[in-house]
């Protein structure tokens, strides 16, 4: 299979970014914006106020016409995870079904409770579904900057030749079938951002800090095997690496926005520095690991919080009372 014309369905930052490795890799690139003005702006300028001093490649061709970007034999769809049902229904009467579509983005759906290569089914049943998640920013992803990550589809075959097309001199992918249990890292790890950068905001110290990523890698573990993930998966890049990544940089929306939350903004408030996906994740993240029997303290206080149902220092006091028991 091979994979000539890559486009880029998302014109963000994490979407340019990628737009910017398939053209590395020798890919003629189509980047898709929905806002005409916007995109037809970028194709003059080559620069992006989302990504500040990054050009884009002179491969990558900027677009606002989805028809043009469908034509293709690779999609990434890289649009927010709670959009992504709606931009594959956009995508189903242009787009063909043999063309491989990754999910790039990060998240549990609400309302259905479903992983976005469950929505991908859903809406695009005949295409490959795959995911890419790991441990990457965009600023650090369009600078060339080393980055590595996982790319999961259900065929390994697949997910291996996916990972050799867009692989680039300094964006390694490592190929996975483990299609859930990439997803799983992802979309908890966003959960799990947002407590450490709560801990931050509100000058709890590094010891608390360390203690939340040993303790919501506990949570996410235990979550992961109630879907069968398996336990490399969660120990590697797609979860471990990213956990560690997100749960210590401002770079990560999800723990900004813990950042603010922990300094005494409302929700609200925090949200305006831009979208933490962790804020939509965390109930529903709560729901199934209720429906699973599956115990996860840390990510119930963040939910808690993002709902406005609970005060950061009611949130630590409750950890902090939990009954003593043996690690694990």
């Amino acid at each position: 299979m091979t994979f000539a014309r890559v486009s880029v369905v998302g014109a963000g930052a994490w979407g340019t970014a990628l737009a910017n490795v398939a053209a590395r890799a020798g890919h003629d690139v189509r980047l898709w914006g929905r806002n005409d003005a916007a995109m037809a702006a970028l194709a003059l300028s080559r620069e992006t106020a989302r990504l500040p001093g990054v050009k884009i490649e002179p491969r990558v061709a900027p677009t606002s016409d989805l028809a043009v970007a469908a034509q293709c034999d690779l999609l990434l769809c890289v649009v927010p995870a709670q959009n992504t049902r709606e931009m594959l229904r956009q995508l189903a009467p242009v787009l063909s079904p043999t063309v491989p579509v990754v999910l790039c983005s990060k998240g549990i759906e609400r309302g259905t409770h479903k992983f976005m290569n469950e929505v991908l089914r859903d809406e695009l049943p005949r295409n490959p579904a795959a995911v890419l998640s790991g441990p990457s920013f965009a600023a650090d992803v369009s600078r060339g900057l080393p980055t590595a990550v996982t790319l999961a589809a259900e065929r390994e075959d697949l997910a291996r030749q996916i990972a050799a097309a867009i692989s680039a001199p300094s964006f390694r992918l490592y190929h996975s079938d483990d299609l859930t249990g990439v997803e799983i890292g992802g979309a908890a790890k966003n959960v799990l951002a947002i407590a450490c950068g709560i801990a931050a905001g509100r000058g709890l110290g590094a010891s608390a800090g360390a203690a939340l990523v040993a303790r919501g890698f506990a949570e996410l573990s235990r979550f992961g095997r109630a879907f069968g993930a398996r336990p490399e998966t969660l120990m590697g890049l797609s979860g471990l690496g990213d956990l560690v990544l997100t749960c210590g940089s401002t770079q990560s929306r999800n723990f900004s926005f813990g950042v603010a939350l922990g300094q005494g903004k409302t929700p609200q408030e925090a949200s305006q520095t831009g979208l933490a996906e962790g804020a939509y994740t965390a109930p529903v993240l709560v729901e199934i690991a209720m429906e699973k029997g599956v115990d996860m303290p840390i990510s119930r206080a963040v939910a808690g919080i993002v709902a406005g149902q609970l005060k950061v220092d009611e949130a630590v006091e409750a950890l902090l009372a939990r009954p003593a028991k043996a690690e694990g």
